[in-house]
């Protein structure tokens, strides 16, 4: 065993050898050999000091021995310059390495501001420079400003997409940016691009938590805490770190940790610059990240190149580096190494005639299209254009784990046990892979600053209603608070799967004002009856409203005595039509029985007196007259079900009238109040006087401060009409249905419903159990408990009207009546005439003289008197028939 160790040592030690002798002395070697190679010296500009440049500076070694090792004719000479994270010093060496050392390629630059002051130098020199950082956005200019410049990095623009995605998928509205100032400025660029993707899913920054520098601060400890400090007036708890350094990242979680800033309700997404440093962190550092989300880059660690690159790694870094505990590669060594195969191939490619020929160096590096140790290498613009594929990781315990892969433009894929992604039913909307949250939350973190029993909600109620039976202060130093919005409050409370503290604070001010309070967080929320408005929701966001609204009009109910109230159950055509009916079936009764009922009979006069006093008196069933004839009967007892059915009609129309008749307005005509300008009552503190005088352009508006006041106000003739929102006119009509009417609103609006701050997560919390309460009719029972209506009260005799009756109900009645009146009539006509010409040819027979016969005047005057007086009439001859009940 003891040989073995020895054996190793000595191996590292020799590897150790070659690599410093192929490195700084490759001429002098091939010269002592006799084998002359071509040199190429490449300068790297690096943080050496930093673990990201230790990462790097192995990564270059282990890439420029495997060349050199492997090539005949061909060696690399790499020279390092610590920039010490100062761009001036990256400028000078630059300079230095192209004059000094004629390098061929320069790369490194962690920082975009070291990146473009080599850059200008580059592309004056015609040397190219492959930067280890990009702008954030590019402007469009960038290959015509620096032409020799080629960014080794992928577009900021998507990782902050996924970041966005993210906030969409678990509803985190708010959030709070956290990044180390460089000295410069930050990265604009990258906010900007995290801003608008922000947006994109309905989210926003709510705050900026800039650190200053690391290197300019003396005591990082006190300095972060004082920064962190400032979030404790914040209510976001979602924080994104774009970009800090090693150093100030540990005094940054540790801090937020002792603070309370990493636990429950609190979310942390670490952008792909932080994530990359996970693997560096101690123990205690990662312990206080656990639970973040972080975001890395996608490379493949199965391939052979990677396992050859990761062996090589740990035995040079373990060597060069004994002080470091972690010896895995990051994304950062990975980048580098495939920084030197990318200027290989680059000469490789090169004629031997034109090895000098730095624009065709530069074209052959901008024409790379291979599989490096960091994914596909092809440029477009200056830049990789491969859509990189972002792994999401979690902080668990001492180390990190894969839950999930994000595509641009497709979603979540989940990530098994052995590291290997499948796709989950083509993208999914949210992480698929278990996610440990921070404080070891079980379910998914509010991302905001939740109630504690230390600090409670604090939750504003108005003070001063018009209607107490929405929300009322029955005591304050005991708390006790009653209405409807109350006991709607503590109905949602029960469904909410987590506990709320809160204190309520009554409010005196307008709605308006109570709104803004919420707007400048003195308050959390407002349970009330407020409306939900436009101009309202872009201070503050409203629950799902739990009732309508709109405004309604109430005005008093005037009396209608009229003289002529009895002849309003039946229209006129219809009063013509019973008119015509009469006459008809009196004219009809008194052709049936006139020649046999002795009580028809007599002086013509009397005759018409009889027969109008049985027709109307059968009306009311009062006829005493006595009736021979069959036809007679039939005809009146058609008659006398008409009559049935017309007099309970009328009589339960005229009923339904009298009672009706009262809850007709006063006025119901806005336009006319207008003009007249006479005075309308409102709530004061609402919105709705505003709206009274702005939009519907009333000028003589008077405030009513309590529900009860407006009757007396009506009575006094202050106001000829109320303006309420609808859910106010319910509860006033409940009381004096019988005094005021409302016309159906017009104007409407958003509703009623309770207000949180921006952000907050509780405001879809309050929605969805208030659309469960709905559902399962709580809300019902509530509103049914609060607003029923009085005893005195009915919602059909308010809300409906009693017509009159019209011909349509009735005309089948009198066409059954007419038709049984005709049919009786004629066939009284028909007998009649039958004995007639019976009688006429038993007593004139042949006798009769052509002009007698053919004198049709004189035949209609006989058969008239005939049909008038009878047989008893005719001259010289006696009745065949004597006036009895069976006369027909």
């Amino acid at each position: 065993m003891a040989l073995v160790i020895c054996f190793q040592v000595l191996c590292h030690l020799f590897l150790l050898l070659v690599t410093s002798f192929s490195l700084f002395i490759p001429c002098e070697a091939e010269a002592i050999s006799g084998n002359y190679k071509q040199v190429t010296n490449i300068g790297a500009i690096i943080d050496v000091s930093s673990r990201i440049g230790k990462e790097e500076k192995t990564a270059v070694e282990i890439a420029v021995l495997m060349f050199n090792n492997g090539s005949k004719d061909h060696n690399i000479s790499t020279y390092f310059h610590d920039h010490q994270g100062n761009p001036l010093h990256a400028a000078q060496a630059a300079e230095n390495f192209i004059k000094g050392k004629q390098v061929k390629a320069i790369l490194g630059m962690e920082r975009w501001e070291q990146a473009a002051l080599v850059a200008d130098i580059g592309s004056r020199a015609q040397v190219p420079v492959l930067s280890f950082a990009a702008p954030a956005i590019i402007p469009p200019l960038t290959p015509s400003r620096w032409p020799f410049l080629v960014r080794m990095v992928y577009n900021d623009s998507e990782q902050m997409r996924c970041i966005a995605e993210l906030t969409r998928a678990y509803n985190w509205r708010r959030v709070v940016v956290v990044y180390e100032d460089n000295t410069y400025g930050g990265d604009s660029g990258k906010l900007a691009l995290l801003s608008q993707a922000l947006q994109e899913v309905g989210s926003e920054i709510e705050h900026r938590l800039v650190l200053p520098p690391f290197a300019l601060i003396s005591d990082p400890k006190e300095a972060v805490k004082e920064e962190l400090t400032k979030l404790q007036e914040i209510k976001s708890r979602v924080f994104i770190v774009l970009q800090t350094s090693f150093p100030l990242m540990t005094h940054l979680f540790r801090e937020a940790k002792n603070m309370g800033l990493v636990g429950k309700d609190t979310v942390w997404i670490l952008t792909d610059t932080v994530t990359s440093l996970l693997d560096s962190f101690n123990t205690s550092v990662i312990y206080s990240m656990e639970g973040a989300l972080g975001i890395k880059s996608y490379y493949s660690d199965s391939s052979s190149a990677y396992k050859s690159f990761h062996a090589q790694f740990r035995q040079i870094f373990r060597s060069e580096y004994p002080e470091e505990d972690n010896l895995e590669p990051g994304f950062y060594a990975l980048r580098a190494y495939d920084s030197i195969s990318t200027i290989i191939n680059a000469m490789e490619k090169m004629s031997s005639n034109s090895s000098s020929n730095q624009k065709e160096f530069l074209n052959n590096i901008f024409s790379s299209n291979f599989t490096g140790l960091s994914g596909q290498i092809r440029f477009k613009a200056g830049g990789l254009m491969h859509s990189p594929k972002l792994r999401i990781v979690n902080v668990v315990g001492k180390k990190y784990k894969e839950i999930d892969f994000w595509l641009p433009g497709y979603g979540f894929w989940e990530s098994n046990e052995e590291g290997e992604e499948h796709q989950n039913g083509g993208g999914s909307m949210q992480l698929q892979g278990h996610v440990n949250w921070p404080g070891n939350l079980k379910r998914i973190p509010k991302g905001w600053a939740m109630p504690s029993n230390a600090k409670p909600l604090k939750i504003g109620v108005p003070g001063r209603t018009s209607f107490q039976r929405f929300v009322r202060v029955v005591n304050e130093s005991e708390n006790r608070y009653d209405g409807f919005c109350i006991e709607l409050f503590h109905e949602v409370l029960k469904v909410l799967d987590y506990n709320l503290p809160y204190n309520f604070v009554p409010y005196n001010g307008t709605y308006d004002d109570l709104v803004n309070h919420v707007y400048n967080k003195t308050y959390d929320a407002i349970v009330g009856d407020v409306t939900i408005l436009a101009d309202r929701t872009e201070k503050v966001e409203f629950t799902q409203p739990y009732t309508e609204s709109g405004l309604s009009m109430i005005v008093p109910i005037k009396s209608e005595e009229s003289p002529w109230m009895f002849t309003k159950p039946f229209t006129w055509q219809t009063w013509v039509v019973i008119g015509a009916i009469l006459i008809y079936t009196m004219f009809i009764v008194w052709f049936l029985e006139h020649q046999s009922n002795p009580e028809f009979r007599g002086p013509l006069k009397n005759q018409i007196g009889t027969a109008v006093l049985f027709t109307f008196s059968s009306l009311f069933f009062a006829h005493g007259e006595k009736i021979y004839g069959n036809l007679t009967r039939v005809v009146l007892v058609v008659w006398l079900c008409v009559v049935l059915i017309l007099n309970s009609s009328y009589t339960a129309s005229l009923t339904s009238m009298l009672t009706i008749q009262r809850l007709r307005p006063n006025v119901t005509d806005i336009d006319w109040l207008r003009s007249k300008n006479l005075p309308i009552g409102c709530d004061g503190d609402s919105f709705v006087r505003d709206y009274l005088n702005k939009v519907l352009k009333f000028n003589n508006i008077k405030n009513v401060t309590s529900e009860y006041d407006y009757p007396g106000e009506f009575q006094g003739r202050q106001i000829y009409a109320a303006f309420l929102e609808l859910p106010y006119q319910k509860v006033f009509l409940s009381h004096y249905c019988k005094q005021y009417v409302s016309n159906t609103p017009t104007y409407q609006f958003g509703g009623l419903g309770f207000v949180f701050q921006k952000g907050s997560p509780m405001t879809g919390d309050f929605s969805k159990a208030i659309l469960r309460l709905s559902e399962n009719g709580e809300l019902v029972k509530l509103e049914n408990k609060w607003f029923a209506l009085s005893q005195d009260c009915s919602s059909s005799a308010t809300d409906n009207e009693t017509e009159s009756l019209s011909l349509k109900s009735f005309w089948s009645l009198f066409v059954i009546s007419g038709a049984t009146s005709t049919i009786c009539f004629l066939l009284f006509l028909i007998r009649l005439l039958n004995k007639y010409c019976d009688y006429e040819k038993a007593n004139q027979g042949g006798n009769a003289t052509p002009s007698e016969k053919n004198s049709v005047w004189r035949k209609a005057v006989a058969v008239a008197r005939y049909i008038y007086h009878g047989e008893t009439a005719i001259t010289g001859n006696s009745p065949s028939f004597s006036p009895s009940s069976n006369f027909h």
